[in-house]
């Protein structure tokens, strides 16, 4: 098992990537806290990993929230003594331009993305500190890269996670701790299904997206999942400050 006897922290694991990779870390050893906002969700997530066997957690609020990413990270130590892997997986999308952009809904979607992975990251790396090194995951998009029409907010956002990202890469290195992103492409998930839907005809949006990539469909949550093991676990002991792109061809096309 590639986590056997770690302790792995996920945000947004109630559903989408951030589930997929909880039930992945499980079922390769590691304990997990369980972070979302959906209740529903998360108790989903907690039973499947029992059913399995596995050890988790839920720790239920909002990640862009101060005193939440503290309690969190705080009541998975307590529980499983420590940890050592954390995943920002935690996102919010509204779309829009930035003259259709009300600004509230730029705040919210900078809280949950840049806000969500600055506060756990602040709160974890004093734990993963004291184990002597760790791992964090954050996640970014194909988007940032490629930058994307009518989603400038979460374009921006995500684009903030790539450079945090880097620095926290150079600024912790020397505690053991490899920082890395993850730059997904279109994901069928509940997330890229609302997007459609904000469309008035959303189905030529989903074909156009779907025929972006040049593997012609979208990802899978599962796959994003393995990327995350990857950069989680030993098996990428030299990467620290860089970005996996699991985007089916859509950066090359």
């Amino acid at each position: 098992m590639k986590l056997a006897g770690k302790t792995a922290l996920v945000t947004g694991a109630g559903s989408g990537i951030g589930q997929a990779i909880a039930l992945l870390f499980a079922a390769e050893g590691a304990q997990i806290a369980l972070v979302d906002r959906n209740e529903d969700g998360l108790a989903e997530t907690q039973a499947q990993i029992a059913a399995a066997g596995g050890a988790a957690i839920i720790q239920r609020g909002d990640v862009g929230e101060t005193g939440f990413a503290s309690a969190a990270v705080a009541a998975c130590a307590e529980r499983f003594g420590g940890l050592d892997v954390l995943v920002t997986a935690a996102g919010y999308s509204c779309g829009g331009t930035v003259t259709t952009t009300a600004p509230e809904d730029w705040d919210a979607v900078f809280r949950a993305n840049v806000g969500g992975t600055f506060l756990f990251a602040r709160a974890a790396i004093p734990l993963m500190q004291a184990r002597g090194g760790g791992a964090i995951v954050t996640f970014a998009s194909q988007l940032a890269l490629a930058g994307g029409r009518g989603n400038s907010a979460y374009i921006a956002a995500k684009g903030a996670i790539l450079s945090l990202t880097r620095t926290m890469a150079l600024d912790y290195a020397a505690d053991g701790i490899r920082v890395n992103a993850i730059a997904p492409g279109a994901i069928d998930t509940p997330m890229l299904r609302r997007s459609f839907a904000r469309h008035a005809d959303p189905e030529p949006i989903r074909e156009a997206s779907r025929n972006r990539h040049a593997m012609k469909r979208f990802g899978r949550a599962e796959e994003v999942a393995q990327g995350a093991l990857y950069l989680a676990s030993a098996a990428s002991s030299f990467s620290t400050g860089t970005t996996l792109v699991v985007d089916g061809g859509w950066l090359a096309a």
